[in-house]
């Protein structure tokens, strides 16, 4: 048997048809988003997938702690913003990433609150995530924020987009105050 013909068998593309199957199915997804594993199985050591996601995709704010895991984004196309939250849903961090863009990839460390947001349309990521899947216990989600499909979700998910370190939901935000007349 040829070792090379073998090896190339069994790599893993990913490419510009890949990348438009999944953001055509993201886009047609009720969720705006979808995945696509490169892991073999649920119990490999290092999670890696395609995270496809639309903007109007809310993901609930959340954290990996039990267990304790970090978890890297790179953008392959689109943008997304990764916000990075204290206890009380506070925004510590604001990181906008986009494919060819000045910051392309974050590493959230374990146990961290967070949420991503996609920015733009056609939005695809490669997702790193340390240890075999777990799923999240409801402990690990925050719980100011809407469970998905619950009321204020499409309005979180927008919020996302703009809000800035110092900032937390129901706040007004800077441009509102300007308007308001109360800066």
């Amino acid at each position: 048997m040829d070792a090379g013909k073998n090896r190339e068998e069994n790599m893993k593309r990913i490419d510009e048809k890949v990348l438009q199957e999944l953001q055509k199915k993201a886009a047609d997804s009720p969720r705006k988003r979808t995945n696509l594993n490169l892991h073999q199985t649920l119990e490999d050591p290092v999670q890696r997938f395609l995270n496809a996601i639309e903007p109007g995709s809310y993901v609930r704010p959340h954290r990996h702690n039990t267990p304790l895991r970090w978890e890297l984004f790179i953008a392959l196309s689109g943008g997304a913003v990764v916000l990075i939250f204290d206890q009380e849903g506070e925004v510590i961090e604001r990181t906008e990433i986009a494919a060819g863009g000045p910051t392309q990839a974050v590493e959230i460390p374990a146990g961290t609150w967070h949420t991503i947001a996609a920015l733009r349309p056609g939005t695809v990521l490669i997702e790193f995530k340390q240890g075999s899947y777990a799923p999240l216990s409801e402990m690990d989600f925050a719980s100011w924020a809407p469970c998905e499909g619950e009321a204020g979700c499409d309005e979180l998910e927008r919020w996302f987009h703009h809000a800035q370190a110092g900032s937390s939901f129901g706040e007004p935000t800077e441009q509102q105050q300007k308007i308001h007349g109360e800066l």
